[in-house]
């Protein structure tokens, strides 16, 4: 496996027209040396909509595939990616300095953490940032940690899940993203943390865009009994991965 990070982003029509910031701000990453980056982008359905956003650069594959959700969309992709780390990086998003290498910083010095989080920002139309209280204390996140805070707190998890960084090879034991049409993200980071320890990181990793057409935004994100729905399958899929003791690393 090539010293090399996946960076790997889902998009739709409405979110094409930021992916140059995105872009934007993954080429502004220093990555330790011998390391590259390697971008991702999986449309989720087959439009003349994206692939004029798309930038043009060696380092940046695009495909398009069947509508099924950004969580289709990014398992999709991992079928092409080649290294031994996935970032995930939302179309309408933005990295912030540094954030990859010390993702990398995280995973490479500790062999029994499986995954990495860190703060995350709102960025605001005006352009303007707001932060969040009650961010964890930067370190290891113990296994079981995240559902614990999340179920005690209306569904929340104290990590964001949209600044997620994950072992390849965990990712895919796991099956990539739940097949939900929204919370998919959540769901994998309760697998995660269900079956491996994590690592937060104080430092903001993530410029979260509010725009009035992100999904978790429209009202069927909030639908009271999907989103019941959603929270129990990924509960009960964590707890089911914890009783039945798989872990990374794994047991000798």
């Amino acid at each position: 496996m090539s010293r090399r990070i996946i960076v790997l982003t889902a998009v739709h029509g409405p979110s094409a027209r930021y992916l140059p910031e995105a872009y934007e701000s993954l080429r502004a990453q220093e990555l330790p040396e011998g390391w590259e980056w390697h971008w991702l982008i999986q449309e989720d359905g087959r439009t003349d909509e994206v692939e004029p956003y798309v930038p043009d650069d060696g380092r940046v594959t695009f495909r398009q595939g069947r509508r099924g959700g950004p969580g289709v969309a990014r398992t999709i992709a991992l079928a092409r990616a080649d290294g031994a780390y996935v970032k995930v990086l939302d179309a309408d998003d933005r990295l912030t300095p540094g954030c990859l290498a010390r993702d990398l910083a995280a995973l490479e010095a500790d062999h029994s953490i499986g995954w990495t989080t860190s703060r995350v920002l709102d960025l605001l139309p005006d352009g303007s940032t707001a932060g969040f209280e009650g961010d964890p204390e930067q370190g290891p996140l113990e296994r079981g940690a995240v559902l614990a805070y999340w179920k005690a707190h209306d569904f929340l998890a104290q990590v964001h899940p949209a600044t997620l960084c994950v072992r390849r090879d965990l990712l895919l034991a796991l099956g990539g993203w739940m097949a939900l049409p929204a919370s998919e993200d959540t769901g994998l980071l309760l697998a995660l943390n269900a079956t491996s320890r994590g690592w937060f990181t104080a430092e903001p990793g993530l410029l979260y865009r509010k725009w009035p057409g992100q999904a978790t935004g429209q009202a069927a994100h909030t639908d009271t009994a999907e989103r019941a729905a959603r929270m129990a399958v990924a509960e009960a899929r964590a707890r089911a991965l914890a009783e039945f003791g798989w872990q990374y690393p794994a047991k000798d």
